[in-house]
């Protein structure tokens, strides 16, 4: 056949139709997008929030057994240094969001950009965060999963999705 013959034959084919698998992640995506934006831009008022709830309990801290004082101290260190290095974390976790976002939307256009905007938008805040903060971050097993844990998995499953990407 010709390419002009090859030409037609294409022109009557129906575009890639979306994969269930890479919807669903998308359709994740989009919600833990959100979701990430909007405790992003609480930042400030979460941080308050548990350094007030630390300081009430150190005040109440004959209640408390010598391991829970120290386990609060740790955490009011950690609240310290995301005081410290708020601006620069949210700017960052802000930028990751919309990186996710868009390469989520590209990712439902089939688009093989997608995947490397969406990676570089996940690890930019985990990177990002552990070059400011360094592991001091994670204080415990909820921040091992919300920082570490989720990203990851998303990326390991985008990953399996990048052969349904064709554009």
């Amino acid at each position: 056949m010709n390419q002009e013959t090859n030409d037609l034959i294409n022109f009557n084919t129906e575009p890639p139709k979306l994969p269930s698998g890479l919807n669903v992640l998308t359709i994740l995506t989009y919600i833990g997008c959100g979701l990430g934006g909007l405790l992003t831009l609480l930042t400030p008022v979460i941080i308050n929030f548990f350094t007030g709830f630390m300081d009430k309990a150190l005040k109440s801290a004959s209640e408390l057994s010598e391991k829970q004082v120290a386990e609060i101290e740790k955490g009011k260190a950690a609240m310290e240094l995301a005081k410290q290095y708020m601006i620069p974390n949210m700017v960052m976790g802000i930028i990751g969001v919309i990186l996710c976002f868009v390469g989520a939307m590209w990712m439902r256009k089939l688009k093989k950009d997608g995947y490397w905007i969406y990676v570089v938008g996940e690890l930019l805040p985990v990177i990002g965060g552990l070059a400011l903060m360094g592991i001091a971050q994670f204080d415990g097993v909820l921040s091992y999963v919300l920082g570490l844990g989720i990203p990851l998995l998303f990326t390991i499953l985008y990953t399996l999705q990048r052969k349904n990407l064709v554009h």
